[in-house]
């Protein structure tokens, strides 16, 4: 026989205390550890540790014994770590903008709700606020399942010297949202161009004769959708709270499985976490089996490599660069070896960062 209610409720209370008490302990060291990492370290001391970070959470996984799920207990820790290192450091981070973009909820999954985020115009603003340390970290997105690379951001990085410190996946919602809640009296939708291929085909289906404009971001269509009764816009349900809009269909995304990936890009290289993946810049000459030949040394080496993208490389017609991510960290020996010999191959070699494998 179970527990009366109210006995239940007895426990549960006891229990909240508990918790908050050792939230506060929790808290109370992250002070501590905040000074000491001022008194040895200095001006120079860095509070927040992308390794550290991934491998408590990734144990926090692994001890999980349920009813919540890994994720959703791994999102809990997530907020608590990040409002005790908003007690050690504040973090400013930089995002593509405006605000209630899908990148604004990447930035927030990656490093809890205690930062402070900063939008941007463009992708090329990000890299200059965190380049000129005006932002502590910058998040850009690089791809999407169904619709591709971000080629803007892979163009970033051959003028850039920031490192890739993390990544991100995000599951991507697509909601329809308006102000107006019939749908026949919708003449036009805003949105960024990547959803509304995304939601292609329930546009057909629902909205077919529906006029459909691509603006710079979903954030900035829900804005406008604001503005205007007879339109409807297509933006993650961030922007339907923000922007003060109905959402008047969840999940229209054709794609069930639809994710983006998003770069933590900073001026710190990340030491191993344990379980990392690499990012490469790569290009070869325009000659017969030159891929072949810079390929070569990560098959020999045993190297996974998990994506490959090229770009024209602006300095010639004809020439690319590739974009390369491979599992595993720069300086495990079997990967340096291989990066060592594919420099000898390679016509160059960017090592753009090692970074831990997204955990939530």
């Amino acid at each position: 026989m179970s527990e009366p209610l109210s006995k239940l409720r007895e426990r549960i209370d006891g229990l909240d205390k508990q918790i908050q008490l050792l939230i506060s302990e929790r808290a109370s060291i992250a002070e501590q550890v905040a000074k000491s990492k001022q008194q040895v370290e200095g001006d120079k001391a860095l509070f927040y540790r992308a390794e550290r970070e991934a491998d408590v959470l990734r144990r926090v996984k692994e001890r999980n014994t349920g009813p919540l799920s890994d994720d959703e207990i791994a999102r809990l820790f997530r907020e608590i770590m990040s409002a005790c290192l908003a007690l050690e450091q504040p973090l400013k981070i930089a995002y593509l903008g405006p605000a209630g973009t899908f990148t604004q909820s990447a930035a927030l999954k990656h490093f809890g709700h205690s930062v402070h985020t900063l939008p941007l115009a463009t992708i090329t603003d990000v890299f200059t606020e965190v380049e000129a340390e005006a932002a502590s970290y910058g998040v850009v997105p690089i791809e999407n399942s169904t619709e591709g690379v971000v080629n803007h951001t892979l163009d970033e990085f051959i003028n850039s010297e920031l490192h890739v410190c993390g990544e991100v996946e995000l599951r991507i919602h697509q909601c329809l949202m308006g102000k107006n809640t019939d749908l026949n009296k919708i003449s036009k939708i805003y949105s960024h161009r990547q959803s509304l291929g995304q939601c292609r085909r329930w546009l057909d289906t629902h909205l077919a004769n529906v006029e459909r404009i691509k603006v710079s971001s979903n954030a900035e269509a829900a804005r406008m959708a604001a503005e205007d009764f007879s339109a409807a816009a297509i933006a993650g349900d961030m922007a339907a709270e923000l922007y003060g809009l109905d959402i008047l269909s969840c999940n229209i995304e054709d794609e069930t499985n639809n994710t983006t990936r998003f770069l933590i890009i900073g001026k710190r290289a990340t030491p191993s976490s344990g379980d990392d993946k690499t990012s490469l810049l790569v290009s070869a000459d325009n000659k017969p089996g030159s891929l072949f030949r810079m390929l070569e040394p990560l098959a020999r080496n045993g190297i996974s490599m998990t994506r490959i993208e090229s770009r024209p490389s602006r300095q010639g017609m004809w020439n690319y660069v590739f974009f390369v991510d491979i599992e595993g960290h720069k300086d495990e020996p079997s990967i340096s070896k291989a990066l060592i010999e594919l420099s000898e191959t390679a016509g160059m070699l960017k090592i753009l960062g090692s970074y831990p494998r997204a955990v939530l």
